[in-house]
């Protein structure tokens, strides 16, 4: 089963991450099989990284809490906050399917959570994959799916990472989503993202 995770860096962690980066690699070397998509989030000028993304194929919860609490970052405080969730694929891919123009465009890491008791999968799915196939947003979509809970029976929300020109492109697609337009989140935060993994290193 898969799982999305989202550490947010503490302030003034810069060091630190330098300092962690060889254990960092290592722990991640063991799971690099099961990656759905990884990658840091950036400050809206891209030129900082602030916040880590995972998402990863694991057996269980049990190997989720030790994916998330036993890397080196996180026991050693690099992380203020860890969101741990269920993921299913809803797209059907990885990152590395997609190509895209990462200099022409900017990557975005969208992550909205759910309202209480909403699930817009059941009777809104093919209105947003018209809205999507209708405004060229297919070929800007990278990876993503809906969160759910612990044991995957509940809808939490939804994770996008896409491609677009800038921000203001990110906000006029949420606009017209009809998951958005039906009210079925209580936040979307949208950060800067770009690939990690030690080939997209730089």
């Amino acid at each position: 089963m898969e799982y999305f995770f989202y550490c947010r860096d503490n302030p003034g962690t810069g060091a630190l991450r330098k300092q962690s980066e060889e254990e960092h690699w290592t722990f991640m070397d063991a799971y690099a099989s099961g990656f759905v998509a990884r990658g840091p989030t950036m400050t809206d000028d891209g030129t900082a990284q602030n916040g880590s993304m995972h998402i990863v194929d694991l057996p269980d919860a049990a190997a989720a809490r030790r994916f998330a609490y036993e890397e080196p970052r996180y026991k050693a405080g690099l992380y203020g906050e860890v969101i741990v969730r269920r993921f299913q694929n809803e797209l059907g891919r990885d990152m590395w399917s997609f190509k895209g123009d990462a200099e022409k465009n900017q990557r975005f890491l969208i992550i909205a959570r759910g309202k209480p008791g909403a699930d817009p999968r059941a009777t809104l799915q093919d209105a947003r994959r018209q809205y999507f196939a209708r405004n060229g947003y297919e070929g800007s979509l990278i990876a993503g799916g809906s969160l759910l809970s612990d044991d995957g029976s509940q809808w939490m929300g939804s994770v996008l990472m896409v491609e677009l020109r800038d921000r203001a492109a990110v906000d006029a697609m949420l606009a017209g989503d009809p998951w958005v337009q039906a009210g079925s989140y209580e936040d979307i935060a949208t950060r800067r993202w770009r690939f990690g993994g030690r080939q997209h290193l730089r």
